[in-house]
């Protein structure tokens, strides 16, 4: 039989092959009748006048844009499109044929964002995007693809500023724990492109975005900052955050003159008449499918959320209590003041958490009823933070994976009287990316054995946590056996946590 390991991994794997680029825009996207021909997108026809051109930016796009050109054949006068350093390669080595272009393509690769950080390349792929979108006229259509990592890919900051001035108050920002959508408002507030700035430049040509969401709810102003959609953030609320994390006052010249120029209202969204944004593929697709395979191997499986966000140590308590009453059920003492216990925490933890959409009581109900006969799947999906610490290096699914392996470790360690019925348990959590940090692994496994078995080889988890450095743990623990390597895997719709018990 599969090992609860093995089990936990190919259900990583159908979750990220459901959200492959090409099959999903094939899905999404036909062209119909030679006279006058339509491009048709999820029901939405719009007519091809003249020209069609195609930009795109992000981890997912290359794939994106080889279906593209398929669809499209002659109709593609031209494209450009920006896409992280490496991965033509890394796809070649992979033997995935399909996410590439064919050789004389019209769709021209940039690739850039080293370590998914804004760099000259980026900014260069940038730059060809903004003279081809200046160029187009009311005849022509522009495909614009959109995936996560577009933010990182289509740097183009508004003049003064420099690309390394808006870099270093971003990672500013980050170290001091601001979160993802508060890193996008200031992003998008000094920079071109962004916050719908692509759309009114391509303005009278008719835009039609095809957006690979990663990012929770799929808000379209979010995603790769919202080059195409009308931006519902101020440069108020830029000022604001500023504020908040104590940096107006040492802001770079360049980036105090752009900010006191800028208009203080955002843009009225009749402006954007001549845009359609198509949400074709999130996370909410990958978990149905993982969903879908636990099931086929006989887990009874409950998806707690997809949008699970928070500090990483929360959700690791979040896990690590769900797990406990799990295996409380398995035991027997389902019903009981143990359980009733934990059930409290969980709720607690949950209203403080504020996850959008998730209801715990709902999920607990859910779980109650299924039966202590079949093993357990609890997916869940979204994307946490990290406060950095530490100077070490590390992602944010290693360090969740570590941070529940710490967890499970403790609450064993005090129900010393342990209780009948031990139950088998893996954690995995991993980015659909394959990338999580700056390092080659997608994330990582744990069980409540790992602090023991890491504790035999001299290693002290809670010493790597503390230094943010899950990836050297990993990578020294039992011959990095635990890390979930994938290589770049071409898409993104955040990240994916899978948890696996059974009674033993």
């Amino acid at each position: 039989s599969m090992s609860l390991r093995e089990h936990a991994l190919s259900l990583f794997r159908s979750a990220v092959g459901t959200v492959q680029p090409a099959p999903m825009l094939k899905r999404a996207v036909k062209l119909q009748g030679d006279r006058c021909p339509q491009l048709v997108v999820k029901g939405h026809a719009f007519p091809v006048k003249r020209d069609l051109y195609l930009v795109g930016f992000g981890k997912a796009v290359l794939g994106m844009a080889a279906a593209a050109e398929e669809v499209l054949g002659d109709h593609l006068i031209r494209g450009i499109i920006s896409v992280p350093l490496g991965i033509q390669e890394s796809l070649q080595r992979a033997g995935m044929q399909e996410m590439l272009l064919k050789p004389r393509s019209k769709i021209q690769v940039i690739e850039g964002a080293k370590n998914n950080l804004p760099d000259s390349e980026a900014l260069k792929g940038a730059v060809a995007i903004q003279e081809l979108a200046e160029g187009l006229t009311a005849d022509d259509l522009l495909l614009v693809l959109i995936s996560g990592g577009g933010s990182a890919l289509l740097p183009a900051p508004i003049p003064p500023i420099l690309l390394e001035e808006k870099e270093k108050l971003t990672k500013m920002l980050a170290s001091r724990g601001a979160a993802i959508q508060e890193l996008n408002i200031v992003r998008k507030t000094l920079s071109l492109l962004k916050g719908g700035g692509l759309a009114r430049l391509a303005y009278p040509a008719q835009v039609v975005s095809l957006i690979l969401s990663d990012v929770i709810g799929d808000p379209l102003d979010i995603i790769a900052s919202g080059p195409t959609a009308a931006s519902s953030h101020s440069v108020q609320d830029c000022l604001q955050i500023l504020t908040k994390y104590n940096l107006l006052l040492n802001l770079p010249k360049s980036v105090e003159t752009v900010l006191s120029s800028s208009p203080s209202k955002p843009t009225a969204p009749e402006d954007y008449s001549h845009v359609c944004n198509i949400i074709i593929g999130s996370n909410t697709l990958a978990l149905d499918e993982a969903k879908r395979q636990a099931e086929g191997l006989g887990y009874a499986t409950l998806i707690l959320s997809t949008a699970i966000c928070g500090e990483v140590s929360r959700i690791a308590t979040l896990y690590c209590q769900l797990i406990r009453l799990v295996c409380l059920g398995f035991a027997g003492l389902g019903e009981g003041p143990l359980s009733d216990k934990v059930r409290g925490n969980l709720l607690q933890l949950a209203a403080e958490l504020e996850i959008p959409g998730l209801n715990l009581a709902e999920f607990l109900r859910a779980l109650r009823g299924l039966g202590p006969e079949r093993p357990v799947c609890i997916l869940a999906g979204g994307e946490t933070t990290v406060q950095l610490q530490g100077t070490g290096k590390g992602g944010r699914n290693q360090e969740l994976a570590l941070r529940v392996g710490l967890g499970l470790h403790r609450a064993q360690a005090m129900e010393t009287s342990s209780p009948p019925g031990r139950c088998d348990i893996v954690f995995l959590s991993g980015g659909t990316d394959g990338q999580d940090g700056p390092t080659e692994a997608a994330g990582a496994f744990c069980s409540p054995e790992l602090v023991d078995e890491a504790l035999q080889e001299g290693l002290d988890v809670e010493a790597f946590l503390s230094n943010n450095d899950s990836y050297t743990f990993f990578s020294q623990f039992q011959g990095g056996h635990h890390l979930l390597v994938t290589g770049l895997t071409g898409t993104n719709v955040m990240d994916i946590q899978t948890i696996l018990i059974r009674a033993t």
